[in-house]
């Protein structure tokens, strides 16, 4: 394999490499490793929640304290989100996402550490800020590393880790927690983040500069490549609707993918009166069903665009397919009163879910040059964060009002025709920008 620091030959979104086949490997193994940050991104995030219950014991925690201790950290990701984004777009993935990893994972440290509540409200907003730096970075990588075609693929696989880690969490923290106690818990996950740091330095670097990239791999990842790549300025980024667009999807739709993850094993036992330890089974299986989704709709649309369909029509029809396949759960707590069946519903729409946002985490790249797509990444992150605080206040709201679930469900059930429609309004053509 050769060190390339130089440019292959010209290319541009309309040369000769359009056609380009599939060459080499090494960029799935930089999937790979940005799979494993979101595992780890999700274990240290949920890895609070299941020891919540010994700290509250030990501390004498209300429920109302550790409320606030989860608002606080929603506030500081959105925060973060918008910070990172930038940050990631100036210094690089490489350098972007081992800052968040290293703020995050000393954040997970502390938790080992510290026994007030005012400090692991203090501790939990450090890792909720260190941990918005995941999904820019990520997309970052992905755009520097894949041709357009496979970012959706590219974007479904490391999107994966969210539902492996939410699988893991619950089998190994209590382990750990049993064993060893609660401290070593938060320890021992944040140790496995030190060592995806070290990983991380060592192997990732840019496609140009990598030693494991061959001339010809290299050439087929820039195969559509837009010439004339420029610094854009942050705030000229929000006059682009097609920033706006990404912001708009994300707001939608990241809530209701908040509301699965905290609210799901509540509801489990309120509607079916499940005991805590019975509820793992069903929350494995669609967390399981989520992950083929997330594949399944990465995989959709580069396999259209890679049979001829542009990037407009394969994006936006895998999105409308998405938002069909949720449609079920709009109606599930009205006429579905079986555990099961519930939950397969349930399923398949958070599988859909991770289909719509493989294609959506696409928008940045597809329309912005590199050197933008952290900020605008950073810029729908923060939207998605600030839509998902608004929606712990409405289920709270929902529950108060109506003393049940439906109203949720049903929000959750349309909300992504209306992100596909404003997506479509903003975006009509799906292209790059024009930058001035």
């Amino acid at each position: 394999m050769a060190n390339l620091g130089q440019a292959p030959a010209a290319y541009s979104a309309a040369g000769s490499h359009v056609g380009a086949k599939p060459v080499g490997w090494y960029r799935w193994i930089v999937c790979g490793i940005l799979f494993a940050a979101t595992v780890l991104n999700y274990i240290d995030r949920q890895t609070i929640g299941f020891l919540q219950p010994a700290m509250a014991t030990e501390y004498g925690w209300r429920p109302e304290d550790y409320a606030d201790t989860v608002f606080w950290f929603m506030v500081a990701y959105a925060v973060g989100y918008f910070l990172f984004g930038r940050l990631i777009d100036r210094i690089g993935a490489k350098l972007g996402y081992a800052a968040a990893v290293a703020i995050w994972t000393i954040a997970q440290l502390c938790c080992a550490f510290i026994g007030s509540l005012t400090g692991f409200k203090l501790t939990l907003a450090l890792l909720g800020f260190g941990q918005s730096g995941n999904f820019p970075a990520a997309l970052k990588a992905v755009a520097e590393w894949f041709p357009q075609k496979e970012r959706a693929l590219a974007n479904g696989l490391f999107n994966a880790g969210t539902n492996v880690g939410a699988i893991i969490t619950p089998v190994v923290v209590p382990i750990l927690m049993l064993t060893l106690g609660w401290r070593w818990a938060f320890f021992l996950t944040a140790c496995l983040s030190l060592l995806w740091f070290a990983v991380w330095m060592v192997f990732f670097r840019n496609p140009r500069t990598s030693r494991f990239v061959s001339r010809e791999e290299l050439s087929y990842i820039e195969s559509d490549r837009p010439q004339g790549v420029q610094q854009v300025p942050w705030l000229k980024l929000l006059t682009y609707k097609e920033t706006w667009a990404f912001a708009v999807g994300k707001f939608l739709t990241d809530p209701v993918w908040l509301f699965y993850l905290f609210w799901l094993p509540t509801y489990f036992t309120d509607v079916y009166h499940l005991k805590v330890q019975y509820v793992a089974a069903p929350m494995v299986l669609i967390y399981v069903i989520s992950d083929m989704g997330s594949i399944v709709g990465g995989w959709v649309s580069s396999k259209m665009m890679a049979t001829g369909a542009t990037v407009n029509v394969a994006r936006k029809f895998t999105m409308l397919l998405c938002a069909c396949c949720v449609l079920p759960v709009a109606f599930a707590t009205l006429y579905v009163h079986d555990l099961w069946t519930t939950t397969i519903i349930i399923g398949i729409a958070t599988a859909a879910h991770q289909a719509f946002s493989a294609n959506l985490y696409t928008i940045p790249s597809d329309t912005f040059p590199q050197t933008a797509v952290g900020s605008v990444s950073g810029i729908g992150g923060t939207a998605g964060a600030i839509g998902g605080i608004l929606m712990t206040i409405g289920v709270h709201e929902a529950q108060r009002l109506s003393h049940n679930y439906t109203p949720v469900f049903i929000v959750a059930g349309f909300i992504y025709f209306l992100a596909a429609i404003v997506i479509h309004w903003l975006t009509p053509r799906l292209s790059m920008v024009k930058l001035s």
